[in-house]
């Protein structure tokens, strides 16, 4: 090989304390991988530049956009109603939160309130729908790791969710299940019934998990004191959900900022103490027993009465903004709506989760090894649905 041939990128400093050019070949210091955008580790398409000094992380990059579809600017062409169901389509493991904060953005904005059984509906579901969230995120997670039963169980009992959604609204995924106002759809018979032989039946199984897991000694070697992100850092990068709590910040909105009738249920708030991907295993594994604990309320309490509220088939609000935000199962997930008294928003912006939460991923990596970046990508349970938009 020539001695004459130079390797350079440019996220590496190939110049010397003298000013002049290093002459490196295959044996240079740094080395730049691309991991993704086709990585089965990565969550979706999303592509991360890592400098590397062996296989230690010196620094990364993200870089997204792969999925884009123009969500917000569809908002500003579409009317309030026909918008709905695009938001769907952001965070496609848990369609059912994106569809409730949109709808009470909408509502907000309107001045209207959904009928108290509308909202206990909507707990229920959203709720259902956070098991099912990190069902999805620990089956893959753990499968990121190494340990592939997991999947196998969390696939099975989120199965019992889907079954719910389908009898109630008629889809499993993107469920378009409410409407601005309340819920278009009524409960079935035996809905009642039916959920709270779940709740029974996917109790202990949240137990299995725990048992595989918690003090599986390869799990606790492959996350505890991996990506470390601390609580001032979360509040400094906007991180929030479960995360968030890890680090020991106890901020959760369905305390903070009460929406739909959670202000009238019992139930704790997670939190962990050292913000690594232990912690934040331990979190979401606590709340998924915190949604079982309301949904038992919701449903010994749910009142009877109308679902819908008295909307205009026409929706054309008043001129005016709003800003509304609920807790999803990765996080905040707010709707900035502007309206200019038209059918159509003048302005739609969405604050997503996973969006947000991706910004800690290089400052919880540096230092640690390129297998830990599979680890801090699983533990922040990103969708780039929700990402990209």
């Amino acid at each position: 090989m020539r001695d004459d041939l130079t390797m350079t990128n440019h996220l590496v400093d190939d110049t010397d304390d003298w000013g002049e050019k290093r002459r490196t070949v295959l044996d240079a210091d740094e080395l730049i991988l691309n991991m993704g955008p086709q990585h089965p580790s990565t969550h979706g398409v999303l592509r991360v530049i890592l400098k590397l000094d062996g296989e230690k992380i010196l620094g990364t990059e993200c870089v997204i956009g792969y999925l884009h579809r123009g969500v917000e600017k569809i908002g500003e062409h579409r009317t309030y109603t026909q918008f709905a169901p695009y938001v769907d389509r952001m965070d496609y493991v848990a369609a059912v939160s994106n569809g409730l904060g949109y709808c009470e953005a909408v509502e907000k904005l309107l001045n209207v309130e959904a009928p108290p059984r509308a909202q206990y509906i909507r707990v229920i579901m959203a709720e259902l729908q956070r098991i099912a969230s990190h069902q999805v995120w620990l089956g893959t997670h753990a499968l990121d790791i190494g340990a592939m039963t997991p999947l196998f169980y969390t696939f099975r009992d989120r199965e019992e969710i889907l079954k719910i959604f389908e009898k109630y609204c008629g889809a499993r995924l993107t469920t378009h299940m409410f409407r601005i106002g309340g819920c278009q759809y009524e409960t079935y018979d035996g809905f009642e019934k039916e959920v709270k032989r779940f709740c029974d039946f996917v109790e202990p199984k949240i137990g299995e998990y725990e048992a595989l897991l918690t003090t599986n000694r390869i799990w606790v070697e492959r996350t505890k004191g991996i990506g470390i992100l601390n609580g001032d850092d979360c509040k400094a990068l906007g991180v929030t959900g479960p995360v968030l709590r890890a680090a020991g910040v106890k901020w959760d909105l369905r305390r903070a900022q009460p929406y739909e009738a959670y202000s009238k249920f019992e139930f704790d708030i997670p939190v962990g103490e050292h913000g690594d991907t232990y912690d934040r295993y331990l979190v979401r594994m606590k709340e998924m027993y915190q949604s079982l604990r309301i949904i038992r309320q919701a449903i010994d309490n749910i009142p009877e009465g109308p679902i819908m509220a008295k909307v205009p088939k026409i929706i054309k609000p008043a001129v005016g903004e709003v800003y509304h935000s609920i807790e999803a199962p990765k996080g905040e997930l707010g709707y900035f709506i502007a309206s200019d008294g038209s059918t159509q928003p003048y302005r739609m912006r969405i604050r997503p989760p996973s969006f947000v939460n991706l910004q800690g991923l290089d400052k919880m990596v540096r230092g640690m090894l390129m297998a830990d970046v599979v680890a801090v990508i699983g533990t922040l349970d990103i969708v780039l649905g929700e990402v990209d938009r």
